[in-house]
């Protein structure tokens, strides 16, 4: 007689196939059930699914792959533990390694379990949810994509469209863009495999403005003295700079200085860019500063000099692969090895130059421990979306340049100082001077400015800035870097003061060392201008110590050598003795300068129109020139610049002197936004309109300037081409002018502001009549930017009569000339507010059936017409848009038949038939039209 045995080591698996029962005693089962097994018997298993213990019974032993498992239990009673399970439901892929994607389809599910957890979790906040949702529905389509699977086509939310409720044209669109989006993630995957993460990239090179986020954990030095910790980032191919630094002082203890920042030491590095991702290699430094005595080995402190900054060392890590997207790891800690000086006198820019570009560091355990993640967006962004790692203590390093988009509002005033180097004579001494740089802000009467220097990110301001010593270095080179902020009324006033100073290990000798030279430059130019970016030759002056104090006696004199060329002197041979009581020296000395300001400007053009009051003589003239400044120069500027512009038109209210002047100088500023090279600053442009436009009879002179160049169309070509191309934040200013005069003065002026517009358009009217080739590319364009007006106006037109004037429009372009542009334009009207409306509808629809029925007869452009007659017939059955009206139906009734005797007349070659969009967007609503798509149907087969 036959017995089922107990099972000893195949107690767990998981079904590999379906099983369907055909008696009461065997258990159905579904590929990816997971069963214990109880008992065995010649090629059959007895047991239950772990998720339904109640329901035992029989199934075959070759659906059932084992794992293994730890059986715990007392012999009555037994407990099965998986080692590890992980199952997925999938089709076998036809071709390559399925180890491959079984692993790719188990992060997926992994990636799906977690975030499920998330939601349930219930803490997540509002904006969270709703962009986890957006997550997992994607990852949800990408993964039926993988597996072959079925597509679902989802709105904009993540929801499932219902094909009963939405049109063909729709679904039709939402599927096209739906593949091509996880065709995009395919090819990302396996860009991704070549280790390169084309995602993330994209991400951030989509964003204007990004920032590396950094978490110093620990510094692991045997220093011995207190220290200057010292983080920035670094361009290793340029050999410069490229951010502030972070800076945390460290004591001899080997701990933060200020125990309040104890396990809070975080730095944001912002504003990089696009141009930053296009960096061969970016480097993260770490400079120490140690701060006491000339000589670690000097064991007698009482008689040595203390508080000397002198060099220690560097760590460097490669950080391009984070800044490029292509590694991102916020909790790893990476550890960046230390390189100490060679006897304290190696330039710490030369260590950092040997380290990057050896292979290994000697570090014997000294190092940086940090954390790293890029986050994307501004600071604002940032501190709105990372509240968990960026708050107010977290410091914030600056790049030392523009972010690609400065909004209006963000005013900054940063003038970047670098030593860069110098040489100096031994004078009476036996070996190279010990030089120490001190740096100083004071104004023209010899008062030294306070709160104006920032070494670093993280740290107070300082009253001076004393450089790194150089033990015995004739020629020293620093490449400290200071920042310098100075209130915008002082800036003209003020000058950088550089005294030098020999430093002694002894300190009474050190006590008795005098300032032996000075340097110095002012940072406003005679122009008015700010000194220039790059860097300076500064004249070393040499004097009695106390009369190198008074700035009376060296302001007059010139700063650089270049001055001192333009007035004819050199500084070669013995000292002049024509510079009062000072001497030029033969030591030399340089510096850098960068500076990043929205007020300060180095264009003495933008100048003349930015402080235009001053000399309104000139104002033609620097209107004229600022169509001739640099474009990053005027960006960096717009909101001063715009705010200029209107002020001359609004100062100047009863004259036409300058009203066309400042319309083209509004043109070139918009042409500007509008070329790709700044379309990132289009958000600041409508920021500007929507919150700090005030300028409330600007309308009618932009209006008048405007219709002026329509009705000149023949002889202003050039100007009118232009003022077309900026067309839509032309209107956009006028609009919103009218909006603030309202609610000035109550719809003052309505009628007179109604009929300028009803003018300006009669004027385009008339322009499109012209019979004369000069204007064709001007017509085109009208075509091309009229329908980009037409959202703003309606807010301040009637929508009836501006859908009338846009007929009268449509109606004068010459029959057979610009068809293509015409269609085109009247699809742009469709997508517009105005079609929306029914009663705007019922005047725009029979125009647009009729320029269709007209060009479809003659079959001219009928790649255009398929497109405009798919986008009538998606808006159509749009809910939003409500019931279209029995006679709108009998016109598209009538417009169809005319497309079936289209096709019938041109037969398979139809591009009709050849469009997959419009096949798909001839199924419109099949309540209404039926029997049209019956005859189409019918008629193309």
């Amino acid at each position: 007689m036959s017995r089922w045995v107990p099972t000893k080591k195949e107690k767990y698996g998981v079904a590999i196939y379906n099983y369907d029962v055909r008696g009461d005693e065997e258990l159905s089962l579904q590929i990816g059930d997971t069963v214990h097994i109880l008992e065995t018997y010649e090629g059959w298993y007895r047991g239950h699914r772990l998720r339904r213990k109640s329901k035992k019974g029989i199934f075959p032993a070759c659906y059932i792959h084992l794992k293994e498992a730890t059986v715990e239990g007392n012999g009555h009673k037994e407990t099965v533990i998986p080692t590890s399970c992980l199952w997925s439901r999938r089709s076998p892929p036809p071709c390559g390694d399925r180890r491959e994607m079984f692993n790719c389809v188990r992060d997926m599910i992994y990636d799906l379990i977690e975030w499920r957890s998330q939601i349930l979790s219930g803490t997540l906040p509002q904006d969270e949810l709703a962009e986890l949702k957006q997550r997992i529905t994607s990852k949800i389509d990408y993964g039926n994509k993988y597996l072959d699977l079925d597509l679902v086509v989802r709105d904009k939310d993540g929801n499932i469209l219902d094909p009963d409720s939405t049109s063909t044209v729709s679904l039709f669109r939402a599927h096209e863009a739906a593949s091509k989006q996880i065709e995009d993630r395919i090819q990302e995957e396996k860009s991704q495999k070549q280790n390169v993460d084309l995602s993330r990239q994209a991400k951030f090179a989509q964003t204007p403005s990004f920032a590396l986020f950094v978490t110093l954990k620990n510094v692991v030095c045997k220093i011995g003295e207190d220290a200057e910790v010292l983080m920035s980032l670094y361009d290793p191919v340029e050999s410069k700079f490229i951010s502030e630094n972070y800076l945390v002082r460290w004591s001899s203890q080997g701990l933060v200085k200020d125990i309040d920042q104890l396990h809070n030491l975080r730095s944001v590095f912002t504003d990089l860019g696009s141009e930053d991702l296009k960096r061969e290699k970016i480097s993260f430094v770490c400079q120490i500063v140690r701060v006491g005595r000339m000589e670690l080995r000097d064991n007698n402190t009482k008689k040595l000099t203390s508080g000397l900054r002198r060099p220690f060392g560097v760590a460097v890590m490669d950080v391009t692969d984070i800044i490029t997207g292509k590694m991102d790891d916020e909790d790893k800690q990476h550890f960046i090895p230390f390189q100490p000086v060679a006897g304290e006198s190696d330039f710490l820019q030369t260590v950092i130059n040997k380290v990057i570009a050896a292979k290994e560091v000697n570090h014997k355990g000294q190092g940086l421990w940090v954390t790293l993640k890029l986050l994307p967006g501004d600071i604002h962004q940032i501190r709105k979306d990372f509240p968990h790692l960026v708050d107010r203590s977290t410091a914030v390093a600056r790049k030392m340049g523009f972010p690609e988009i400065i909004m209006p509002g963000d005013v900054r005033n940063d003038i970047y100082v670098t030593l860069v180097q110098g040489e100096f004579d031994k004078g009476s001494k036996s070996t190279p001077k010990n030089v120490e740089v001190t740096m100083t802000v004071y104004d023209e009467d010899g008062k030294k400015l306070e709160n104006v220097m920032y070494p670093g990110a993280g740290d107070e301001d300082i009253l001076e800035y004393q450089s790194v010593i150089y033990y015995q270095v004739k020629q020293p080179r620093w490449f400290e870097t200071i920042k310098v902020a100075i209130p915008i009324e002082d800036v003209n006033r003020s000058h950088l003061r550089f005294t030098f100073r020999h430093r002694s290990s002894q300190e009474s000798k050190d006590k008795s060392e005098k300032i032996f030279a000075l340097s110095f430059v002012k940072l406003m130019r005679y122009d008015g201008t700010t000194l220039r970016d790059g860097e300076h030759d500064l004249i070393v002056y040499k004097a009695e110590a106390k009369k190198l104090e008074d700035s009376s006696l060296y302001l007059n004199l010139p700063a650089t050598k270049v001055e001192l060329e333009e007035k004819g002197l050199s500084t070669t041979g013995k000292g002049t003795h024509n510079l009062g009581n000072c001497t030029i020296s033969k030591d030399s000395f340089q510096i850098a300068t960068l500076v990043c300001s929205t007020k300060l400007t180095q264009n003495v053009d933008l100048l003349g129109l930015l402080k235009w009051r001053s000399n309104t003589s000139l104002l033609q003239q620097n209107l004229r020139q600022l169509m001739k400044v640099d474009g990053g120069e005027v960006v960096k500027f717009l909101q001063d610049t715009l705010d200029a512009l209107f002020n001359i038109m609004m100062e100047n209210s009863d004259s036409d002197t300058f009203d066309t002047l400042v319309f083209d100088a509004l043109v070139f500023i918009i042409g500007l936004i509008a070329d790709r090279k700044f379309q990132h600053f289009n958000p600041v442009l409508e920021t500007y309109i929507r919150k700090h436009f005030s300028a409330t009879l600007a309308y009618t002179k932009l209006t008048k300037v405007l219709k002026n160049y329509v009705e000149n169309a023949e002889k202003l070509t050039e100007q009118l081409l232009k003022a077309m191309k900026a067309l839509e934040y032309i209107f956009k200013f006028i609009v919103r002018s009218r909006v603030l005069f309202n609610q000035l003065y109550e719809n003052k002026g309505e009628a007179d502001f109604m009929e300028s517009l009803r003018n300006l358009f009669t004027s385009f009217n008339d322009m499109m009549n012209i019979n004369s080739e000069n204007t064709a590319m001007v017509k085109g364009a009208a075509l091309k930017y009229v329908p980009t007006i037409v959202n703003d106006v309606k807010l301040v037109f009637d929508p009836k009569e501006l859908s009338k004037l846009f007929t009268e429009f449509i109606l004068k372009v010459p029959l057979g000339r610009l068809v293509k542009q015409k269609l085109h334009c009247l699809i742009d009207i469709v997508h517009s507010d105005l079609f929306t409306q029914h009663d705007c509808r019922e005047i725009l629809l029979p125009l647009m059936t009729e320029q269709l029925k007209f060009h479809l007869e003659k079959q001219e452009e009928l790649e255009a017409c398929c497109q405009l007659l798919s986008n009538i017939l998606e808006v159509l059955y749009r809910r939003d848009v409500g019931p279209t009206q029995w006679h709108v139906q009998i016109i598209m009734e009538k417009l169809l038949r005319t497309v079936n005797r289209t096709v019938i007349s041109m037969g398979r070659d139809s591009p009709l038939i050849r469009s997959p969009t419009f096949l798909c967007n001839i199924n419109f609503n099949p309540q209404h039209h039926r029997a049209i798509k019956t005859s189409f149907c019918v008629s193309h087969q």
